[in-house]
């Protein structure tokens, strides 16, 4: 399947109203428009008693065919807000083939001005949305959209979510014929439980049909306007068959929504930053003086997309949470805390240059395209010695400040000078200790302080290996300031951000000093020579002396498969009792519960992308721990999922 996004191609009435080319359809009555929302779905479900019935945290979680302007999730939002208790949380889900550009959706909602409070705000973060999984909050996070972009069939059948309401809008069967199908009734049975219910349009015969024979019980009511009738039901089949042991839901802790989380760099801000959403405690436990101290501590980061062509686990990570990380930065102070300044790839060579051509053909050039020499430098405002893949959406980040807006939540308690040296399980309790002081206890742990996790769990197989790389400050001149965009080779350089410009990073695989050397500023420089001569020319890097140049060195942490390890973790000697038929046939597949270490999780093993995928796997840790919809395809979670490693281990017969 290719990665392209293909954006709906609309013609629009005298009335403003969208209307499709390609399924030769109308979005929505040219005549009733959000009443009919309201009569088939809000009421059709009986959301407005449902909200009003939500008790505590509890979530609602609504699953949709067909986002198309949104109007639906704008009508949900509103009967959520009208009717549900201040501490309740509202979860839409939808899957679009075909979304609208930022401009076309735009000019849609300005139909609805009564409902500007809800589709200003999706506006507002409408950026980055590509394919596959893309997940917005709103509402100080009582309310999150995840939008699926993609074909339904395919994207509904990686969601792992228990949905309590369909709506099932989309084209007309007549109209979209491939999407009303038997595989796509299978997965809404597939994600529906009891209590489940069902609105739609559609009184199509082989529609209610095909839905009964999954487990939907049906019935037909009067339509409103020109619809004659329209449909209602609720699920009665069975539950879905659980999948493999060693990646189901650790149970839930019940009320007591409290929460440490060991580390303040970007896994950890987002962690706690998504339970607090939540309605979690959450108690952030630092060991330094401030946030952002270590690998997340640099003065700019890259939001650079090393992608597949083929789809792979990582791919998708990184394309999910390059959206997420992006609208999380329309919160912050653009040209100081990051820019949208574009990154580029140089090609610089001809391996790296047939990469950059398949990754054009399979992604969509709003995300990425290839630019000649003569473009390129038009691009970065610098001459460079080749072209390469331009990603127009990318940038810098200044890390510390992501991680301290994160961290500004009424529900987090920040606690520096911190540091964990054991951590003990006692009478339901994590309690994380140094020396003989007790620092803090609650029922749940989120590890996120890197590779020092193996310090606090020795027994556990989590192979964190830790990188040292160190970054170059160097003072911009008069004439390196043009420099527009991040260029990258082996290593990268990015636009001023107060004064300075930001060179690195080195990779040193045994060193474990963290001083800054000046054979790595040297080997930057010379990284900065293979980037851009003439940058390097307009920086006097001739004239500096490497011994005084300024900089900082921090450890990456990573993983043998370049996965992160995100999840909640188990007991690894109970695990490999418990699946040992594993080292004699790796296809079976035991029915005993995994043995969890109740209440531990852990968001650590990023890499060099960790300001890409920390802060979703931040949303990652709190689905997990809350019981909700995996804000990532249920393959990609389970790709990182701490667990894959005892499996390995156990399959490999060690």
């Amino acid at each position: 399947m290719s990665d392209t996004l293909p954006y709906a191609q609309l013609d629009w009435d005298e009335q403003g109203r969208p209307y499709s080319r390609h399924y030769d359809d109308v979005y929505f009555s040219r005549t009733e428009g959000t009443l009919e929302t309201h009569y088939v779905f809000i009421e059709g479900n009986r959301l407005e008693q449902r909200f009003a019935a939500l008790q505590g945290h509890e979530s609602l979680l609504i699953g949709e065919t067909g986002f198309g302007t949104g109007m639906n999730f704008y009508c949900a939002w509103q009967a959520f807000a009208a009717h549900a208790p201040s501490t309740a949380r509202l979860h839409f889900i939808s899957v679009e083939k075909h979304p609208l550009s930022h401009a076309d959706l735009s000019r849609a909602v300005q139909l609805w001005p009564e409902l500007a409070e809800f589709w200003q705000p999706l506006l507002a973060q409408y950026v980055a949305v590509h394919q596959g999984f893309q997940q917005f909050s709103f509402a100080e996070g009582r309310v999150t959209l995840t939008l699926m972009i993609g074909d339904a069939i395919e994207q509904l059948a990686q969601l792992d979510a228990p949905v309590d309401a369909w709506f099932l809008d989309g084209f007309a069967p007549a109209k979209n014929p491939d999407m009303w199908n038997p595989a796509l009734f299978a997965q809404l049975a597939r994600l529906s439980g009891p209590g489940t219910t069902l609105g739609t349009f559609t009184t199509t015969g082989w529609v209610r049909r095909g839905l009964a024979e999954v487990g939907f019980k049906l019935h037909k009511v009067p339509g409103l306007g020109k619809k004659w009738e329209v449909a209602r039901g609720h699920y009665q089949g069975e539950p879905a068959a659980p999948g493999a042991p060693w990646y189901a839901r650790p149970a839930s802790v019940g009320q007591a929504r409290q929460a440490l989380v060991i580390g303040a760099g970007l896994a950890g801000s987002a962690s706690a930053n998504s339970l607090a959403r939540r309605g979690w405690q959450v108690t952030v436990l630092e060991r330094h003086a401030a946030v952002a101290q270590e690998a997340s501590g640099n003065p700019q980061g890259v939001l650079y997309l090393k992608l597949s062509a083929h789809g792979t686990a990582l791919s998708q990570m990184i394309l999910a949470g390059f959206g997420y990380t992006r609208r999380w930065l329309q919160q912050l102070q653009r040209g100081h805390d990051w820019d949208a300044c574009g990154v580029l790839q140089l090609a610089f060579d001809a391996k790296e240059a047939e990469r950059q051509n398949k990754l054009a053909a399979a992604f969509d050039a709003s995300l990425l395209r290839t630019l000649d020499q003569q473009q390129a430098q038009q691009q970065a405002g610098i001459a460079l010695p080749c072209g390469g893949l331009f990603y127009p959406e990318g940038g810098w980040v200044h890390p510390p400040a992501l991680c301290r807006a994160m961290l500004q939540h009424p529900g987090i308690d920040l606690l520096t000078h911190s540091d964990v040296l054991q951590l003990r399980r006692v009478d339901g309790q994590w309690q994380a200790w140094a020396g003989e002081r007790l620092l803090a206890s609650a029922p749940v742990v989120v590890l996120c302080n890197a590779a020092e996790v193996q310090r606090l769990l020795p027994e556990a197989v989590l192979p964190l290996k830790r990188i040292r790389g160190q970054i170059t400050r160097l003072p911009a001149t008069a004439t390196s300031q043009t420099l527009g965009t991040v260029v990258c080779a082996d290593g990268y350089l990015a636009p001023p951000r107060d004064g300075e410009h930001t060179l690195g990073a080195s990779f040193d695989f045994h060193s474990q000093d963290l001083a800054p050397t000046v054979a790595e500023h040297q080997s930057n420089l010379e990284l900065l020579q293979a980037i851009s001569p003439d940058m390097a020319e307009r920086l006097n890097v001739a004239a500096l002396d490497p011994v005084h140049l300024q900089g900082r060195a921090a450890f990456r942490c990573t993983t043998p498969d370049y996965l992160p390890l995100v999840g909640p973790l188990a007991d690894s000697a109970a695990f490999d009792q418990a699946y040992a038929s594993l080292r004699k046939d790796a296809r079976h597949v035991p029915d005993t519960p995994c043995p969890w270490l109740d209440g531990l999780y852990i968001n650590s093993g990023h890499g060099s992308r960790g300001l890409i995928t920390a802060p979703l796997s931040g949303e990652l840790i709190a689905a997990w721990a809350s019981g909700e919809a995996l804000p990532l395809p249920r393959a990609v979670a389970e790709a990182c999922h701490p667990n894959r490693f005892l499996l390995r281990r156990l399959i490999r017969g060690k």
